[in-house]
C-alpha cells in the first residue's frame, strides 16, 4: 500500500444510504467525540438503539443530548468503559450481557495515537493495550450475545498507519525500544490481523468482521505529535476529512445490506481497500492471537 494518498481519497464525502436499523442494538467505544461520536449521531438517526461506552462520563453526558437533540431518538445510553484497565472492560462486559437482550454491531472505535511511553493498569504498552489488547478482550467477552444476536457485525478502527509497524512478538510492550509512531502502527496493524483471525474464527455463525481505515481525519488523537509532524499535518490538514467524513466508511461498514456476504476485510472510503503485506500474514495473525490470550489470561479457540 502506498503511503501517498491521492486527492480523491483524501476527500471523502458522506456515503449515502436510506437504510435504516429499527430494533437494532449498537455499542460504540469512544462515542463522545470524533469519528464515533458520528458514527453514533448517524446511527441514531436510522433508529438504532446506541449504547455509547466512553471513559469520560461529563463528555459523554455532553454528546448524547447533542444525539439526542438532533436525530430525534431517545434510545441512547451511556456505559463506563475504560480499556486501558480489564477490570473496567470486564465490568462494562457483565453489564452488558446481563441488561442487554442483543447485540447487533460492535464498533471497536476508541483509541490513542502516538502517546509518550506509559503502561496501562495491567502493565501493557498503552497504544497496544488500549487499541488491540482492550479491544480484543470486550469481543471475547462480547462474543457469546453477539453469535445469539445474528446476523450481527464487528467493526475494527484500523488506520493506514498499520504500515508503520511490525507486531514485535518479543517486545510487545515495547520496553527494550519504544518509539511512539512504531508503537501506533503496531496496534493499527494488530487491528487488521485480529479482524482477519476473527472472521475465520466466526465462519458460518452470522458475525462477520470489518476493519476500517477511516482517513487522515482532523480529530484530537493529534494531540501527541512532534513537532515535525505538527507541521506536516499543517501542510496536509486542508486535504484532511471532517470527523463526519471519517465515520462514513464505518458507517457503511455497519449499514450496508451486502456486507452480510463478506467478512475479514480492510475497507476505506466505503469500499474494499488495499491493506499492507505484513496485514495479509495469516501465520502471524494467529501468534497474535495466542500471545494476546495469554497475556489477558482468557481461552478463545
Amino acid at each position: 500500500m502506498s503511503n501517498i494518498y491521492t486527492l480523491r481519497e483524501m476527500f471523502g464525502g458522506q456515503w449515502s444510504s436510506s437504510a435504516r436499523l429499527d430494533g437494532k442494538t449498537v455499542i460504540i467505544t469512544g462515542a463522545n467525540t470524533g469519528i464515533g461520536k458520528e458514527t453514533a449521531r448517524d446511527l441514531a438517526g436510522r433508529g438504532a438503539r446506541i449504547i455509547m461506552a466512553c471513559r469520560d462520563l461529563d463528555k459523554a453526558e455532553g454528546a448524547q443530548k447533542e444525539i439526542m437533540d438532533d436525530s430525534g431518538n431517545q434510545n441512547i445510553v451511556i456505559r463506563k468503559l475504560d480499556l486501558s484497565d480489564t477490570k473496567s472492560i470486564r465490568e462494562f462486559a457483565e453489564a452488558i450481557n446481563k441488561e442487554e437482550r442483543a447485540i447487533h454491531v460492535l464498533i471497536n472505535n476508541a483509541g490513542i495515537m502516538m502517546c509518550p511511553y506509559s503502561k496501562t493498569a495491567d502493565g501493557f504498552e498503552m497504544q497496544f493495550g488500549v487499541n488491540h489488547l482492550g479491544h480484543f478482550l470486550l469481543t471475547f467477552l462480547l462474543i457469546d450475545l453477539l453469535k445469539r444476536s445474528a446476523p450481527s457485525r464487528i467493526i475494527i478502527l484500523s488506520s493506514m498507519a498499520h504500515g508503520w509497524g511490525t507486531i514485535a512478538l518479543d517486545d510487545i510492550n515495547s520496553e527494550r525500544n519504544y518509539h511512539s509512531r512504531r508503537a501506533y502502527g503496531q496496534s493499527k496493524l494488530a487491528n487488521i490481523l485480529f479482524t482477519r483471525s476473527l472472521a475465520k474464527k466466526l465462519k458460518d455463525t452470522g458475525v462477520t468482521a470489518y476493519a476500517v481505515h477511516p482517513g487522515i481525519v482532523r480529530t484530537k488523537l493529534k494531540r501527541h505529535m512532534n513537532l515535525g509532524l505538527l507541521i506536516m499535518w499543517k501542510i496536509v490538514r486542508p486535504f484532511t476529512k471532517t470527523p463526519v467524513q471519517g465515520a462514513q466508511t464505518t458507517i457503511f461498514c455497519a449499514v450496508e445490506p451486502e456486507l452480510d456476504k463478506e467478512s475479514g476485510g480492510y475497507y476505506s472510503n466505503c469500499r474494499p481497500s488495499r491493506c499492507t503485506r505484513a496485514a495479509r500474514d495469516d501465520e502471524m495473525a494467529e501468534k497474535l492471537w495466542e500471545l494476546s490470550c495469554k497475556m489477558l489470561g482468557i481461552v478463545w479457540n
